[in-house]
Order: structure tokens, then sequence, then C-alpha cells
């Protein structure tokens, strides 16, 4: 897994990056040091000329004591006038070792190495006179102690790691364990979902997030689920209904012996009522789904006054017939974003339903105004109103107040869904409520549209 990969690679970077460092800042002080020690033995053979073992060992007995490990002088030759090692001297042999050729060709030279537990380091310094090479000198260090301490940093630097990394280990396998098993059970969560439970719900822990979006999720796919069942219920009783009532007016025709043409007629006249009726049911449930799918017209400029206009002079004879008093007023420049059909879809919805369930004798009055941002239609009666309890359901789909009357009006149960779902489309909002006189309210409310903004 990638995460382990990086600590893998945290841990080697912690077991190497400090002692390189280390190692850099040895190879550093031995450089100095060394090259220190040797600049202060040319200097005490510096003016000797010749060099000989006599007089490079009388200069050398005055130096301090060094600490190093070996120190060599040569003639100009290469060959050994003075070795402090006292087992093996090298004195009349020639050196060649690489720092001692360097030296006598004119160049200070240093090297360190650390290995087997041990720094090794080497200098060598060309000794001059009058401009001359006559000689080199030549140290070697072989230091134990600092390599030790180094030896004991990259010992606790990895009894660190090793313990860092069996507790990340253990850690990231609890971990891994404990995510895997919660992963496992949301993914179980979704399964009961996707196969239809939408009642499961996540539980709450340090996958709380997720588990609270999940549910926000199954919360809406449940009432989904639920209105879809309730609207296809619905649509098919409100279907199966006026299907029942032509079947049977057409088995009465058909099993009614030597019936009368005015038995007949009325019989006929009763299932063109019927298929009227699943007409508009059929309508209304094709312009839903329109709505519900989102696939409106292209949205312009509509002057409500008009359309109002055009909706008063048709309900003007059917609330004539019924003897309601229907009257509108308008005032202000009442222009919204829509189209024509839909306004006149909710403004003859309303006025509709006002008079079809207003008593004889009653009145209906309708309003259009402009009222700061807005567009405020009311449509208002004088009627028995509307139940409270029923209030906050009176726009679902297929939902009466008294269904028996409702059926009888010839009313669909989705007129006012309808009403509401177009108008929650264009930005707008409406509302229903009770009269303090008597009677029911409706108010739509539509953003307003300057008559400039047409395009």
């Amino acid at each position: 897994m990638s995460y382990i990969a990086v600590i893998l690679a945290v841990l080697l970077l912690l077991n190497t990056y400090p002692l390189l460092v280390s190692e850099d800042l040895v190879f550093r002080s031995k450089a100095t040091n060394l090259q220190s020690s040797v600049s202060v033995m040319v200097n005490a053979l510096t003016g000797l000329s010749p060099l000989t073992e006599e007089n490079v060992a009388d200069a050398m007995a005055v130096v301090q004591e060094t600490g190093l490990s070996r120190i060599l002088v040569t003639n100009s030759a290469g060959r050994v006038l003075y070795d402090t090692r006292e087992t093996g001297s090298a004195v009349g042999n020639l050196a060649l070792f690489t720092e001692i050729v360097r030296a006598l060709q004119g160049y200070d030279a240093f090297s360190c190495t650390y290995l087997r537990g041990a720094f090794r380091s080497r200098a060598s310094s060309p000794v001059m006179y009058q401009s001359q090479i006559i000689g080199a000198v030549y140290a070697y260090e072989y230091d134990t102690e600092q390599a030790a301490l180094l030896s004991g940093l990259q010992e606790t630097l990895l009894r660190l790691s090793a313990v860092a990394g069996g507790l990340v280990l253990v850690l990231s396998l609890i971990l891994s364990k404990a995510l895997t098993h919660k992963i496992g059970l949301l993914l179980t969560a979704i399964r009961q979902v996707r196969e239809g439970a939408y009642s499961h719900r996540a539980g709450r822990d340090e996958f709380a997030q997720f588990g609270y979006e999940f549910n926000c999720l199954t919360d809406r796919l449940q009432t989904t689920e639920t209105a879809r069942r309730r609207f296809v219920s619905d649509a098919s009783h409100e279907l199966k209904t006026p299907l029942a009532a032509i079947r049977l007016l057409s088995d009465s025709i058909l099993q009614t012996e030597n019936i009368d043409p005015e038995t007949t007629k009325e019989f006929v006249t009763d299932i063109g009522r019927e298929a009227e009726r699943l007409s508009r049911i059929t309508e209304d449930l094709l312009r839903l789904t329109r709505l519900d799918s989102g696939v409106l017209d292209p949205p312009t400029a509509v002057d409500i006054l008009p359309v109002l206009e055009q909706v008063m002079r048709m309900m003007n004879l059917v609330a004539q017939e019924k003897g309601v008093d229907l009257t509108y007023s308008a005032s202000g420049e009442c222009v919204v974003l829509g189209t024509r059909d839909e306004t006149h879809q909710v403004i003859y919805n309303l006025v509709d339903n006002a008079v079809k369930y207003s008593a004889i004798g009653g009145s209906v009055q309708v309003s259009l105004e402009r009222v700061g941002d807005l567009v405020v239609l009311t449509v208002a009666d004088n009627g028995v109103g509307i139940p409270e309890a029923d209030l906050p359901r009176i726009f679902e789909r297929f939902y009466r107040v008294d269904k028996a009357r409702s059926r009888a009006a010839g009313g669909t149960g989705l007129g006012l869904s309808i009403v509401s779902d177009t108008v929650k489309r264009r930005g707008g909002v409406v509302e229903a409520a009770n009269r303090p006189s008597g009677g029911a309210v409706f108010t739509v409310r539509w953003p307003a549209l300057e008559r400039r903004e047409e395009a």
C-alpha cells in the first residue's frame, strides 16, 4: 500500500541522512585538524637544507605531541628521512603514497575514509626552501573513538526505526482492519439501499460525515419512493374509477333488453362524461410528468393581465350558470418570466376550483397587483374554507379534502399540484390559507420582470 511505502521511505531517510551529515562533519573536522598539524611540522622544517635524518629528527623533536598514528618526512626524491613508527620503520625507503607524491608535486593533499569501525585520515604538504620543494610531510590518523560515536548513533537510529516501524505496522494493521470493517458496513448499507431497503441507515462513528450524507440520501430516496408508490396507487385508483363506470354503463346497455332510446342516451351521455374525466386525468398526469422531468418550454416575458382577462371571460359563463359572483381587479405592471400557456393553466386551475367549490350565491374575487419585486395573484372565495389539518397537504397529488364531493365536481385531484409545481419551476411560490371572514384564499407570488428585460 502507498502509505507503507511512504513510511519505509521516511525510515530509510532517518537512517541515512543523519549518518551522512555526521560523517561529513567528521571529515571536515579531520581535514582542518590534520592539515593544521601538518602545517606546524612543515614550519618546523622550513629553512633546513638539505633535509637529513639528523636535522629532521632534531626539528621534529621540538614539535608538540600531536596524537597522530604516524608521521613521515621525506626528501625531494621521496626517500623517508623520519618515521614515528618504531616497529617496521620506513626510514631509508621510498614512500610512494599518493599523498606524498602530490606533496612533492607542490600540492597539499588530504583524504579520509570511514571503514570497518574507524576513520582513516591522511594529509601531506610540501616542504619549501627558497621556492624549491626539498621534501614532504605526511601524517596519518587512525581514529576509532569518533567512529564508535558514529556507530553508536547508527545503532540508536536503527533501534528507534525498528520501534517506530513496529508501532506503525501494528497501528496500520489495527486501523486498516477497522477501516475495512467500517467500509464493509457502508458497502453493505449501499447494497441494501440498492435492493430497495431505503429505510436502512448507516452507523454514526468516525465515518459520521459519510454516514450523515448516506442517511440524507436514503431519506430522500425513501421520500421519493414513498411519493412514487403513493402516486402510482392514487393514479391507478383515479384511472380505475372512470374505467369501472364506463364498463358498468356499457354492460348495463348490453344486458338490458328492450332498453328505450331515452335511457340509452342517458347511459351514453354518462359514458361520455367519464371518458372526458379519464382524458383530463391523463392530460394532467402527462403535464406533471413533463414538470418532473424538467422539460419546459423556453421562458419569455409574459404580461399576466391579458391572460387573466382571457380566463375571466371563459369562467364567467361557468360562474353565471352556478350563480357565483366572479369579479377581478388588476393594478401595476405585472410581467413575469414563463410561458403564456403555463400561466393560463395556473390562473385557470385556481379560478375553476374557486368557482367549482363555491356554494350557489357565493362570490369569488380575483386580484392581480405588483408588490415591490413580486407579481401577486390572489383568488379568494367565501365558502366553507379548508380544514386546518388539510392545509399542509392541499398541494399534494391526488389529495382531496372531500373525496366524494371532489369527484362529483369532476376534479382530478391534480390541479393544485400542477399549479404548485409550475409556479415553483419559475421561481415563484403558491400558498393556501383560510380567510378570517370565511372561505379560502390562494396566493401566487412570481418574481417580477421589467419590460426592458424582454429579449
